[in-house]
């Protein structure tokens, strides 16, 4: 049964709020479960309310409003009862909730160490992506620079065997591989002796090409048109520059060389033993 004395079992003297609220709820015929049910509040608060146990609903503010609707439901004036329970139902400190959260977060030496070592990688990829781009920009003025200058044909070691003129073929457009059509061969030729070897190209579009030989000398140096070929031999290592790579087939020795592992930038460089 409700405890209608108004004295309740929580902390501090009675107010009389919960008496009078007790009283005015028997006076309309209502039980503890009849205002829990319309309040939309568990039996227990109604009975904590009455019996003046505070400590046992939710924070100052809360119950405040619980007592107000509970007051509103009987006809009662809230706001006298309110004040009465006012030193029994503190109301949370917000500043210094609020201070709290404001305190900076301190930082140790070891997350100062974490960060420096970020930083420190951080920069060395941006090093390293810059290197990557300035290596791209020379390797595409040098590729600018080998396709579009022809070079002066430099003197060949000993040459035997000249082959007919080259044939110049109509140059098909750029989105279009250009027509393979007949043309002559140059020979390039090292005197025959033991240890040379061959290298056959055939250039589907205007190349530039320069070959050295062991000796460092160039053994060709020129620019190829489209629809050509070209055969050196002499004594290896080679050294090979090929301009506008992707459209030059090269075969060594009767042996075909994929060029595509050497291509930077439409540029291939590498050596042949």
């Amino acid at each position: 049964m409700t405890d209608l004395s108004g004295t309740g079992t929580g902390a501090g003297a009675g107010t009389g709020v919960g008496e009078e609220l007790a009283r005015a709820r028997a006076a309309v015929r209502l039980s503890v479960d009849d205002v829990a049910q319309q309040l939309k509040f568990a039996t227990r608060q109604i009975e904590a309310i009455e019996q003046e146990r505070f400590d046992q609903l939710p924070t100052g503010t809360f119950a405040r409003g619980m007592l107000r609707a509970y007051a509103r439901l009987l006809k009662l004036d809230p706001e006298p009862m309110v004040a009465r329970i006012a030193a029994r139902v503190a109301v949370p400190d917000n500043a210094a909730a609020l201070a709290a959260a404001r305190r900076p977060i301190p930082i140790t030496d070891s997350s100062r160490r974490i960060n420096l070592t970020y930083a420190a990688c951080s920069l060395a990829i941006l090093g390293v992506m810059a290197a990557v781009i300035l290596e791209w920009q020379r390797e595409r003025s040098d590729a600018a620079r080998l396709t579009f200058v022809a070079a002066a044909r430099a003197p060949v070691e000993q040459p035997t065997a000249v082959a007919s003129a080259v044939v110049q073929p109509n140059l098909a457009p750029l989105t279009q591989p250009e027509p393979a059509t007949p043309a002559a061969t140059q020979v390039t030729a090292i005197e025959s002796k033991s240890g040379t070897k061959r290298i056959s190209m055939k250039f589907e579009r205007t190349s530039w090409v320069e070959i050295r030989g062991r000796d460092g000398r160039p053994l060709i140096s020129q620019l190829n048109p489209g629809g050509t070929q070209q055969v050196v031999e002499g004594r290896p290592p080679f050294a090979l520059v090929i301009g506008n790579a992707q459209h030059v087939r090269l075969s060594y020795d009767d042996r075909p060389i994929d060029l595509a592992p050497h291509v930077k930038v439409e540029v291939a460089r590498f050596k042949l033993e």
